[in-house]
């Protein structure tokens, strides 16, 4: 489960807010690892795994001049499931504070566009035997 959360070079296979993605670099999946997103309303956006603690923790964080925050997902084993808890924060940089309140609309809606593509996802891999 842990894997697919941080393979965001196929994040576009699986997530219709995102229309291309690749990664951007060699070698292990960790603290560091850079992918390139074409996102719905940004374009091209340079995502970073940060806070990566296998299998427990990690977050995406965008490289963009207009906002700060990211995606953070933990892990937590749950009986013989697994639960994720998946968090977005999306902070507005100098002019762009004027736009908070519209932001957390936003916000939200990309929440869901991203966590239910996700979390059907992980339940059919899950599932598979």
């Amino acid at each position: 489960m842990f894997e697919a959360i941080v393979d965001g070079g196929n994040f576009a296979a699986r997530n219709p807010t995102i229309r291309a993605s690749r990664r951007l670099d060699d070698g292990p999946v960790g603290n560091g690892t850079r992918f390139e997103w074409d996102l719905r309303g940004f374009g091209k956006v340079v995502q970073e795994l940060q806070e990566f603690s296998r299998p427990e923790r990690v977050r995406i964080v965008p490289h963009i001049k207009t906002l700060r925050g990211g995606h953070r997902f933990r892990l937590t084993a749950d009986g013989d499931s697994m639960r994720v808890d998946h968090e977005l924060e999306m902070t507005p940089k100098g002019a762009f504070r004027l736009f908070a309140p519209m932001m957390g609309m936003i916000g939200r809606k990309n929440l869901r566009d991203t966590a239910n593509p996700l979390k059907a996802h992980l339940e059919e891999q899950a599932a598979a035997p």
